[in-house]
């Protein structure tokens, strides 16, 4: 277990790069498959993991061009637990507000005003033209064990936020194990 522990936090980059990609992948599964459309500050908490794509991903390439034997870069696990943990701020807002412990901005409740095609405005008005329903993001549209995806993703982002420092903190000379 000590082993599995030393390898994870030697190359966090590598495992939140895994991770971040397989949370998007699922956000975009339940969106086109499960037919769930996300709303404002379900696309925002979509930021979070494209961002941790980024920082990982150089980290990543930065440890494989220089051919360092002692893992990734303590500082990009650092800027990684920095990522998650305003992810986890999100996620724990919007969590927040579907369960009605605060009002959710404005925003969240109504749709965009640069988005209205006013050419159809008289269509719409005539009732000719059908609208896309406005997902709001106090409407729970998903849960699983009295939990919505948002609180899900929260717990999730605590989680990577808490690993992200732990592989931070690692000594400075970790080296790979020898075989």
């Amino acid at each position: 277990m000590k082993r599995l522990y030393s390898i994870l936090m030697r190359w966090w980059t590598v495992f939140a790069f895994v991770i971040s990609a397989a949370m998007l992948a699922a956000a975009h599964a339940f969106e086109r498959f499960g037919g769930l459309d996300p709303c404002n500050l379900c696309l925002k908490q979509r930021e979070v993991y494209w961002a941790a794509l980024a920082v990982s991903g150089a980290a990543t390439a930065w440890h494989m061009i220089s051919r360092s034997r002692r893992g990734t870069p303590r500082l990009a696990a650092f800027v990684l637990a920095l990522v998650f943990i305003a992810g986890a701020i999100t996620a724990g807002f919007h969590a927040g507000g579907e369960q009605g412990w605060w009002a959710l901005p404005a925003t969240c409740m109504a749709g965009n005003p640069a988005d209205v095609d006013y050419g159809n405005l008289a269509g719409i008005l005539n009732g000719t033209v059908e609208i896309d329903p406005i997902t709001s993001c106090g409407d729970i549209a998903w849960s699983f064990m009295g939990l919505s995806m948002a609180a899900w993703n929260f717990i999730a982002l605590v989680l990577l936020s808490v690993l992200s420092l732990l592989a931070a903190k690692r000594p400075k000379d970790a080296r790979a194990p020898r075989n």
